[in-house]
């Protein structure tokens, strides 16, 4: 399951990792990435198994999985082929929520006194590799925490660490509780209909045919016709989504692009060819027609 579990909340305890698994928290025993590179990452563990990682509350460097002893130490080049670190490489690229759960360990200000403690919600917001500590590339994920995940708290006689060098962290939003359910709720909902519109079309821009390829994938984004919420109120459905990339994705949101009903893009007022489609992707001409109206010069 990606996103929350139901009857879960941030900060609460857990005495053992047989318990987070029982909780569905996080549900492998001993792995600390629970996921696939097809499915993305459910959850991460964050226990001081790795001595390059970095926590600083709202935004944790994650050391990928792969290439150590059993002394803890690195042995060996870590890949993203390995299937956790492919998980995160898809959470970062489809823009999927992962649980963070932390366990005690002298590394982190931010760990729980004893046992493992589920911290909520983070988001990949970006990846790379380096040389680590021991002499061995290592992949490393940059966690943010949503603006609704609550800032842990930290050990008792802890003092914050110190960012110097370190981006500016973003402080944490003060939404009423009882909208951090829906927002949390509709983060994951939008991303199941746009990343499947991405999967039909195999990442390639349905406008101008151009297919990203990055480290470990691909990337392009969901782009809805109709824009969802007050005053358009668009409808969260595939056939109001399109996969584009970045620079078309623009360009439709300010009306650069628009489409026809017989669905020829048009940009700037001119047709340059018809939306490339698939067998499974139906468009919802009423959407279409309600993004042209809003547009029209």
């Amino acid at each position: 399951m990606i996103g929350e579990i139901p009857g879960v909340a941030a900060g609460q305890s857990f005495v053992s990792r047989r318990l987070a698994h029982e909780a569905g928290v996080h549900r492998p025993l001993q792995a600390g990435i629970c996921g696939t590179k097809a499915t993305g990452a459910e959850s991460i563990v964050v226990s001081g198994g790795y001595k390059d990682d970095e926590d600083y509350g709202d935004v944790i460097v994650y050391t990928g999985h792969g290439g150590r002893d059993s002394s803890g130490n690195q042995v060996s080049d870590q890949s993203l082929d390995d299937p956790g670190n492919a998980a995160l490489v898809t959470s970062c690229l489809r823009g999927l929520p992962v649980r963070v759960i932390r366990g005690k360990h002298s590394g982190s200000p931010f760990a729980p006194s004893s046992g493992y403690r589920y911290d909520g919600l983070y988001r990949v917001a970006s990846y790379g590799s380096k040389l680590g500590i021991d002499g061995f590339l290592i992949w490393q994920f940059r966690m943010e925490a949503y603006a609704d995940t609550p800032m842990p708290e930290l050990s008792q006689g802890q003092m914050l660490p110190d960012l110097t060098g370190h981006e500016p962290v973003a402080p944490a939003g003060a939404e009423e509780p009882e909208r951090v359910t829906s927002t949390v709720q509709r983060i994951i909902r939008n991303s199941a209909v746009k990343n499947a519109v991405k999967a039909w079309h195999q990442d390639q821009c349905q406008t101008c045919g151009t297919r990203i390829e990055v480290l470990g994938g691909f990337y392009s984004e969901g782009a809805h016709i109709q824009a969802l919420g007050r005053p358009h109120n668009g409808p969260d459905r595939t056939d109001n989504v399109l996969c584009l990339c970045p620079n078309c994705h623009v360009m439709l949101d300010v009306g650069a692009i628009v489409l026809t009903d017989d669905l020829v893009v048009l940009k700037n007022g001119e047709p340059v060819g018809p939306l490339r489609t698939h067998p499974k992707h139906s468009i919802s001409i009423e959407c279409v027609r309600s993004h042209r109206e809003r547009w029209r010069r």
